[in-house]
C-alpha cells in the first residue's frame, strides 16, 4: 500500500485538522497514512512548534493498532547546533518515523519576508542548501527522511522562487550526497505540484539523486487539511516510476517497500 508519509493534524500547531478526517480521506483514496506532527525547537517567531512525544502516543495509539493504516511519526525542524536536541526527542516515544525539515535560516523563519529583504536569492538559496547538507551530516544517524528539498520556493520574497538544479547543482549535489551517506531517504512532496514550475524544477534534481545513487524515495502531501491528503499521488508515483525510483515507507523505523 501506498502512504501519504507527511501530513498533520491538530497536534502541530499551525493545523486543525483531525485526525479522524485524515483517515477517512486516506481511506477513501486507498492509501496509509503517517501523521508526522511538528517538533521545531527554538523555533523564531509567536508559534509554539512542539510537543508532547507521550501524550501525542497516548492520544493515537489506539487509532495506530498494529499500523495497516495509520503510523506515528515526526516532523524535526534541523538547526545548526540542535541535533543532539533532537536525538533525545527522538528517544522519548517509539516512533515509526523521522522526518528532517529546514524551516529556518539566520534565525529567520523561511516563511516570513524578513529573511529575504535586503538578500539577493542566490545567496539565501546556496545558504540554505549549504545547512541543509549539513543538518542531514549532524541528523543523519536519527532521522529516516529527509522533506521537501524545495520548501523555500513556497515563499521566498522573490519574482523568481524556483529551486533549480541549474542554478544551484552545485550545492544540491552536496545535499543529495549527504542523503547517500546517511542512507537517508528524500522525500517527494506533492505539495507544490500545482505550482507552474513546481514539479517540473524537482525533475532534475531527483534524476541526480537517482544518478549519484539514490533509490528510494518516500511520498509526502505535507497535507494540513483533509482534502490534500495524497494530493498530486498518481503524478508523483509515474514520476517515481519513470526515475527509476522506489517509493517506501517506515513502520517502528524500519523500511518497508510499497
Amino acid at each position: 500500500m501506498i502512504f501519504d508519509s507527511h501530513m498533520h493534524t491538530e497536534v502541530s500547531a499551525d493545523s486543525a485538522m483531525k485526525a479522524a478526517d485524515a483517515l477517512e480521506r486516506a481511506a477513501k483514496l486507498g492509501v496509509g497514512a503517517v501523521f508526522t506532527e511538528h517538533e521545531d525547537m527554538d523555533f523564531p517567531g509567536e508559534k509554539d512548534f512542539t510537543f508532547s512525544p507521550e501524550d501525542y502516543w497516548k492520544k493515537y495509539e489506539a487509532l495506530r493498532g498494529e499500523g495497516e493504516r495509520l503510523r506515528l511519526g515526526v516532523e524535526l525542524g534541523m538547526q545548526e547546533g540542535l541535533a543532539e536536541k533532537n536525538r533525545a526527542f527522538v528517544k522519548k516515544a517509539p516512533f515509526d518515523q523521522v522526518i528532517g525539515s529546514i524551516h529556518t535560516l539566520l534565525g529567520f523563519d523561511l516563511y516570513y519576508e524578513t529573511l529575504y529583504e535586503g538578500r539577493e536569492k542566490d545567496e539565501v538559496y546556496r545558504l540554505y542548501l549549504r545547512a541543509m547538507a549539513s543538518c542531514v551530516r549532524s541528523h543523519g544517524a536519527f532521522i529516516d527522511i529527509l522533506a521537501h528539498i524545495d520548501y523555500i520556493a513556497r515563499y521566498a520574497a522573490y519574482r523568481d522562487a524556483e529551486l533549480t538544479y541549474a542554478v544551484y547543482g552545485e550545492e544540491i549535489d552536496e545535499v543529495l550526497a549527504a542523503l547517500i551517506e546517511t542512507d537517508t531517504v528524500l522525500e517527494l512532496n506533492t505539495r507544490r505540484f500545482d505550482a507552474p514550475q513546481g514539479k517540473a524544477s524537482l525533475v532534475p534534481i531527483f534524476r541526480r539523486y537517482r544518478e549519484l545513487g539514490g533509490r528510494e524515495v518516500t511520498l509526502g502531501s505535507d497535507a494540513h487539511d483533509a482534502c490534500a491528503v495524497a494530493f498530486a499521488f498518481c503524478e508523483a508515483q509515474d514520476l517515481a516510476e519513470s526515475l527509476g525510483l522506489r517509493i517506501v515507507t517506515f513502520f517502528d523505523r524500519r523500511k518497508e517497500y510499497c
